[in-house]
């Protein structure tokens, strides 16, 4: 496999917080790689360095072989990485559909390829057809999380960025989203870096998987062989699964 995204040897400050310890890490083409741990361990601080929000120390990023850190996050858009942020971050009063037309600012094809796209969105996500002129903060939970990764697709993206795509919401939607990230990393051949606080979840649908303390990688590897690691049963998944 070709590699999409390296990520290496970077350090993070905020302020006199050191929140990323000479962290290392790769997403090859076609993969979803998951980063685990607890809160606070660095997970989100990976994802806001490669999208520009937030730039590093020292180290280096490169996607399909150009060097990023530094790139405004808008030219990061236009490159083909898109991020779901934490907390779903919809437009309240719009509706369902200028919120996924919102996503797809940066391009500049012709409206009917992106027509497309927002059809293709639809159909993945029926529930956002059924509700596509209601306004967004009439949405609950679940149906938010799926309208934003919806809007994330509508920029055409070849890396998605997922994070926490679970919090908050009910667990029957939880494997709803969950089957859409599959899916999306198998149908529409996007690679996915997916961050969650649930392991389990992460695990099961992803490659391979980063686990996270403190601002350090401490174990990785591929995804079905962490699950049944005991210090990874132990440390993340609260015991026997």
């Amino acid at each position: 496999m070709d590699s999409l995204l390296d990520f290496s040897n970077c350090e993070l400050h905020y302020d006199h917080v050191h929140a990323l310890r000479g962290v290392s890490l790769n997403i090859n083409e076609g993969e979803t790689v998951a980063l685990i741990g607890a809160n606070g361990a660095g997970k989100t601080s990976i994802l806001r360095a490669i999208t520009g929000l937030h730039p590093i120390s020292s180290g280096q990023i490169h996607y399909k072989g150009e060097r990023i850190d530094g790139s405004p996050p808008h030219r990061l858009v236009e490159m083909g990485i898109a991020m779901v942020p934490e907390g779903r971050r919809v437009f309240p009063f719009m509706s369902v559909k200028d919120n996924l037309l919102m996503g797809a600012f940066s391009r500049s094809d012709s409206k009917q390829e992106v027509k497309a796209t927002l059809d293709s969105v639809l159909t993945r996500f029926p529930r956002l057809k059924e509700r596509y002129k209601q306004a967004a903060g009439t949405l609950s939970g679940g149906e938010q999380q799926m309208m934003v990764i919806g809007r994330a697709l509508m920029a055409k993206p070849t890396l998605l960025l997922l994070d926490e795509p679970s919090l908050g919401i009910a667990p029957k939607l939880v494997q709803d989203i969950a089957r859409s990230i599959v899916a999306i990393n198998r149908d529409e051949k996007v690679s996915v870096l997916l961050v969650e606080q649930n392991s389990r979840m992460a695990l099961r649908i992803s490659h391979r998987a980063y686990a996270m303390t403190t601002g350090e990688v401490v174990l990785q590897g591929a995804s079905k062989d962490l699950l049944q690691d005991d210090r990874v049963k132990a440390l993340y998944l609260g015991g026997e699964i």
